[in-house]
This record gives structure tokens, C-alpha cells and sequence, in this order.
């Protein structure tokens, strides 16, 4: 063999990709060899893959560039062979090889796995993703239906339509016009829109009826303002440029193997957050707004087991525990709830009766102080919210009225920042009615069941029928997984009927820690459901 030979066969980087998934399950192709690694966690797996393709920079006496797809997304590394991480610049030679590899790796793992993966320049519905394409190379992104060509001056359709990503029947996003940010990918950098946004960079069309819509040249290009127009009212303040910051966090990955590449490399490498993580931020940077006063968040159905309480508690523990507490979940049937029995035991039984009894002797609603409350409320000391319960007493023959409410309401306002009001299941109850007039934003629950969602949209039918038309178009519509099965053609009915008539519909997954109707534990949960229910929050915040 000739030292050419020789010198061609060392230079020849192998075409390796790589995807680690949340069990700790993983593979390697290497050239097309499938290499499956089995872990007993995501950050384990990682390491291990890392390891692998160390060992194969080594052989080969040159940094390795590979392809990694994790959950959240593809990731272009450099691997050393002393075990090095770097991520490939994106104007590489090497990170080019892997990128030019990833198609054909990612379709042998897909082929392992008995998936069907769609050619390169796939048609819509082909599950190729703009952020996966962008992350493929340019080739793959201007296969992308949509995408901007390439030919000088030629102008760009829009990259989707505007109501693509309100379609109340989309399984990826909550049929959301006011919050866009807490679904879906994020977003390239710097760029306020993503794909499916018809303002994409590049469009020559715009919204002639949108505020923010800025006057355009016949060629297309923003026409910049005259300094006649530049008045006072005009110039930006103070207030627009803490506007202008950015909520999110914006520092490394803090989770997945992503942060623990950076813990073993001692901060050598700091790959960004991966998509989860970045919507994750995103919605807490929403819950964690600030508001101008307390806020009354009321949750309804007229029915039972239609998950009232359950996203009571949930909706509390999330604000609690992102808000640093200042949150109560509040009991408001007319006569006995179950919220006191799905929370954590305290050292009192008192209920939102003893404390409306308790008011004079308090010295009347101007002089309660929050230590008074501590006899009454039951605090959840691992989520950072507190409980009033609803009557208790089998022989009581107390009720809440519409008075009882106010009085109550007025209180709690003094001392706590958000009130999430768990409603009876009897509509023309005179305190329902109140907590409905107090509402800052209404929550209307179903299971994906015919009963419970029949119940949910008679309920906004009565609402609209008594002139709360407003509320009901401001409302956000949570759907609740009740087995690990769902019927999907009543889901998609389920999502299409409350996306007409509420503000976003969210679906949050079945957990079998909830079924047994104990008190809910937040760290039960598992991870998913938590994550669903951090995005219902983020959504319900962006109301009030």
C-alpha cells in the first residue's frame, strides 16, 4: 500500500450519528453499524456514547464529528480522543461531514428501530421539522415546504399560515392566540416569529390591519420613519427598554446530558439548553410575571369527576412553587368540597366556615393580619401554597352564599397574590355566581370523556347566556387524560369545540399518582405531567 493510501485511509473521518433517549436507551452508527447502548439513565447514556466515538477518534488519530439527537432536539458535536467535547462550528469541514452524514445515519437508526423516515426534500406532513432541517445544513433547510430560495431577489412566500398554529385540532400546540410562546419550538435566535408565522423573514406580504405592522416600500423593505414623524410620543422611554429584556433565562443547558457533558468537562463545554429546556424557561419566565394586584384564577364544570379539584391543586402548586408561595387554593362549594381531602394534612381541620366566623372577633376584614389566617389555611409546605377548605362538618348545616365569598374574598386578597378558586358543581349558587364576577380568569376542566365534556360546554353555554360572553372567550380550556388510552376522534372533536369557543386548550397527561385520591404529592408526579401542567400554568398567567 502507497504512503497516499496510507495518509487517505487516516484522513478519512467515519460518518457516526448518535441519539440518547430519556430511559437511558441509545445507538451509534458508525458508516451505517448500528451499536446499541442500553444505560440506566439519559445522562449515563450520554456518557457512554461519548466514551464510544472517543474510542473511534483515537483509531482514526483525528477529532470525530458527529450528529447526536436527544429529546430535545439534533446536537453537532466534535469528539476527541482523549474524550474532549466541542461543539462543531457551523462553518466547519467537519461539522459540514457530519451534517452530510446525518441523513443517511439518522435513516439507518430510524430502519433499526422499524421507522419509516421520509426522503430528503419530503412534502408537508412528512415530520421533517424546520429547527431538525436548520440543524441538517442549508440543503435540508431549503427542502423545508416554505423555505426561502436561494436565487438572488426573489422574493419568499410566507413560511405557514398565521392559523396554522391556533388550529384547535393541532396535537402539538395549545389552540393558544395569547400565549405563542409557551408552544411549540422555540424560535431561531433573535427572530420574534418561528416557521409557522406569516411575518417570516423574507415574506413580502404583511398585515395591513396589524397595530404592529410597519409601513413597507413597494420592493418590500421597511420604510424608515421621517424624522418629522419623530415626536416625543414616539421616542423610546425607560419603560421600553426594561420591556425589551429578555425573560428567559439565557445561560447553559441546566438539564439533560447536555448539563452533565459540562459538569464532566468542568464547564469545557456548555452546550445551550435543548428544546424542552428552552420552552420550560420560557413558561416559567410567564408564571413568574408580575402582576398589579392579586389575581382570582376560578376553576368550573358542574360536574363531578371532571378533575376541578385535581387542577385546583395543580394549577396552586405550580404558581406556589414558581412564585415562591403568596398562592391559595380555595374551596368554594356551597357546602362541602374535596380539596381538604386531596391536600396535606395539617395540624387544624378548620375550613372557610371557621373563618368566616372568625372575622369579627379578628377585628372585621381591615385588620386581619396574615399570621391570623394560620389557624384556618393548611400550608403545603413542599409546594408553597396554602389550603382553605370548603365545610367539613357532617352535621353542619352551614352554606357559602354570594356575601359569605365577598367577605372571604376580600381577606385573602390582602395576603395572597393568587387565588385559584376550586367552584361546586351547582351553577346557580349565589357564591359560584360571585367567584365568577370576581374572576380575573376563568378555567373551564374536562376529562376527554362525552360526560364531563358535555358538562364543560353546557357550562360556557350558561356563561354566554348570561352575558359573561367576555370571560368565556378568555378562558382557557384544560383537557385531562383520563386512562392511558384516549378515544382520539372525541380528543380531536374535544379540541376543535373548546378551541372556537376559549382562548387556548391545553392537554395535560393521565398519572397513576393521581388516581388514588389521596392528597396529591407535586414530586409524584412524573416528569411529563409536570411539564404539562408548568404550561397550562404559563398559559392561564398570560390572562391575568
Amino acid at each position: 500500500m502507497s504512503d497516499t493510501d496510507s495518509t487517505t485511509r487516516i484522513a478519512r473521518l467515519p460518518q457516526v450519528t448518535a441519539e440518547v433517549r430519556d430511559d437511558g436507551t441509545g445507538q451509534i452508527s458508525v458508516d451505517g453499524v448500528i451499536e446499541r447502548i442500553r444505560m440506566a439513565n439519559l445522562q449515563e447514556a450520554g456518557a457512554a456514547i461519548t466514551e464510544r466515538i472517543a474510542a473511534i477518534a483515537g483509531e482514526v488519530g483525528a477529532p470525530v464529528p458527529v450528529q447526536v439527537r436527544d429529546p430535545d432536539g439534533m446536537w453537532s458535536l466534535l469528539i476527541h480522543p482523549d474524550g474532549l467535547v466541542d461543539e462543531a462550528p457551523a462553518n466547519d469541514s467537519a461539522g459540514a461531514a457530519a451534517a452530510e452524514a446525518a441523513t443517511v445515519a439518522e435513516a439507518a437508526l430510524a430502519a433499526a428501530d422499524g421507522v419509516e423516515v421520509p426522503a430528503p426534500g419530503a412534502v408537508p406532513g412528512s415530520g421533517t421539522s424546520a429547527l431538525d432541517a436548520e440543524l441538517a445544513g442549508p440543503a435540508a433547510a431549503a427542502s423545508l415546504p416554505g423555505a426561502a430560495p436561494t436565487t438572488a431577489g426573489a422574493p419568499s412566500p410566507s413560511a405557514g399560515s398565521s392559523t396554522s398554529a391556533a388550529s384547535p385540532t393541532s396535537a402539538a400546540s395549545p389552540t393558544s392566540t395569547g400565549f405563542p410562546t409557551s408552544t411549540g419550538s422555540p424560535t431561531g435566535a433573535g427572530s420574534p416569529t418561528g416557521a409557522g408565522s406569516s411575518t417570516s423573514a423574507g415574506s413580502t406580504s404583511a398585515d395591513p390591519t396589524s397595530p404592529a405592522a410597519p409601513a413597507a416600500s413597494a420592493a418590500g423593505v421597511d420604510a424608515p420613519p421621517r424624522e418629522a414623524e419623530r415626536t416625543s410620543a414616539t421616542l423610546p422611554t425607560l419603560d421600553d427598554l426594561l420591556a425589551k429584556r429578555h425573560q428567559a433565562s439565557t445561560g447553559p443547558a441546566e438539564q439533560g446530558w447536555r448539563a452533565g457533558l459540562r459538569r464532566a468537562t468542568f464547564g469545557g463545554v456548555k452546550l445551550g439548553p435543548g428544546r424542552a429546556e428552552q420552552q420550560r424557561r420560557v413558561q416559567t419566565a410567564a408564571v413568574r410575571r408580575t402582576f398589579d394586584g392579586p389575581r382570582t384564577v376560578v376553576v368550573l364544570n358542574p360536574k363531578g369527576g371532571a378533575h376541578k379539584t385535581t387542577a385546583t391543586m395543580l394549577l396552586a402548586a405550580t404558581f406556589g412553587l414558581q412564585r415562591g408561595g403568596y398562592t391559595l387554593a380555595w374551596d368554594n362549594n356551597e357546602t362541602r368540597g374535596t380539596l381538604g381531602w386531596r391536600s396535606a394534612h395539617t395540624d387544624h381541620q378548620h375550613t372557610a366556615v371557621d373563618l368566616l366566623q372568625a372575622l369579627p372577633s379578628l377585628g372585621g376584614a381591615a385588620t386581619v393580619r396574615v399570621g391570623d389566617l394560620d389557624g384556618y389555611v393548611r400550608t403545603q409546605t413542599d409546594e408553597q401554597f396554602d389550603v382553605l377548605a370548603s365545610d367539613e362538618s357532617a352535621g353542619s348545616a352551614s352554606s357559602m352564599d354570594a356575601a359569605s365569598f365577598a367577605a372571604l374574598h376580600r381577606v385573602l386578597s390582602r395576603f395572597y397574590r393568587v387565588l385559584v378558586i376550586d367552584t361546586g358543581n351547582n351553577m346557580r349558587a349565589s357564591n359560584w355566581q360571585a367567584a365568577i364576577d370576581a374572576a380575573d380568569q376563568v378555567v373551564v376542566v374536562s376529562t376527554i370523556r362525552e360526560d364531563t365534556a358535555q358538562s364543560a360546554a353546557w357550562a360556557l353555554d350558561a356563561l354566554r347566556a348570561t352575558g359573561n360572553d367576555d370571560a368565556v372567550r378568555r378562558a382557557v380550556t384544560i383537557l385531562s387524560a383520563p386512562d392511558r388510552k384516549i378515544d382520539k376522534d372525541l380528543r380531536k372533536r374535544l379540541r376543535s369545540h373548546f378551541g372556537a369557543l376559549t382562548r387556548a386548550v391545553v392537554e395535560v397527561p393521565y398519572d397513576p399518582s393521581l388516581v388514588s385520591g389521596g392528597p396529591i404529592a407535586y414530586e409524584s408526579l412524573r416528569p411529563a405531567t409536570r411539564d404539562a401542567w408548568l404550561r397550562a400554568t404559563a398559559i392561564v398567567a398570560d390572562g391575568l
